[in-house]
C-alpha cells in the first residue's frame, strides 16, 4: 500500500464519522496504527525493508494534522532519559563494562566486598557482574573512599550503569 496525504485524510474523516476508536492496518510496506486522543498527530511509518542484507532500510515518516484520530508520538521512556546530576568535581563512578547481574559479595554468605565508607586501594576489587554465566570482578581504577553503592545485590545492571561512587583518596 502506498498511502499519500488526501487518502489518509479521506480515511481518518471516515474513521472520525464512523465513530471509530481505533485502528490498525500492516501490509509489507506500511503500518498504520490511529487512535483518539488528545494529541494532533497521526503518525505513518514505512516498515523495514530488507534488501540483499541482514539490515533495514531507514524507515520513512510522515505527519498530518488529523483531528481527534491520532496516534501520540513516540517518546522515550522515562527509566532511560538520565536527568542531569550535578556531580561533585571530586568523585568518580565506577561504571559497568557490560550488561549483566551486579553482585557485591563473591557468594551469597560472604561480606560484601566493600560498603561505604571503605577505602579502597587501586587494583581492589568492588564487585562482580556476571555476563553470560561467567564472574567478572571489577577493580578500582583508583584508590579513593565509597561515597555510595548504587546499585541493589542481585539487581540488572546496563552497560555503562554506574555502580560506585568514590571520592578520591
Amino acid at each position: 500500500m502506498d498511502i499519500d496525504i488526501p487518502q489518509l485524510k479521506a480515511l481518518l474523516s471516515a474513521l472520525v464519522d464512523g465513530g471509530v476508536t481505533e485502528f490498525e492496518f500492516e501490509d509489507e510496506a506500511v503500518r498504520l496504527r490511529i487512535n483518539r486522543g488528545p494529541s494532533k498527530e497521526v503518525v505513518v511509518s514505512a516498515a523495514p525493508q530488507f534488501v540483499g542484507s541482514l539490515m533495514p532500510q531507514a524507515a520513512a515518516s510522515y505527519s498530518v494534522d488529523a483531528g481527534p484520530a491520532s496516534v501520540p508520538p513516540m517518546s522515550v521512556p522515562a527509566a532511560s532519559v538520565a536527568a542531569p546530576v550535578a556531580d561533585d568535581a571530586n568523585v568518580f563512578f565506577v561504571t559497568s563494562p557490560f550488561v549483566g547481574t551486579f553482585y557485591r559479595q563473591p557468594s551469597p554468605d560472604a561480606p560484601p566486598f566493600v560498603d561505604v565508607g571503605t577505602k579502597v586501594r587501586e587494583g581492589q576489587t568492588l564487585c562482580i557482574v556476571e555476563a553470560m554465566k561467567l564472574m567478572n570482578e571489577l577493580e578500582a581504577d583508583a584508590a579513593g573512599v565509597i561515597v555510595d553503592c548504587l546499585v541493589e545485590n542481585g539487581k540488572p545492571v546496563e552497560f555503562g550503569q554506574k555502580l560506585f561512587k568514590l571520592k578520591p583518596a
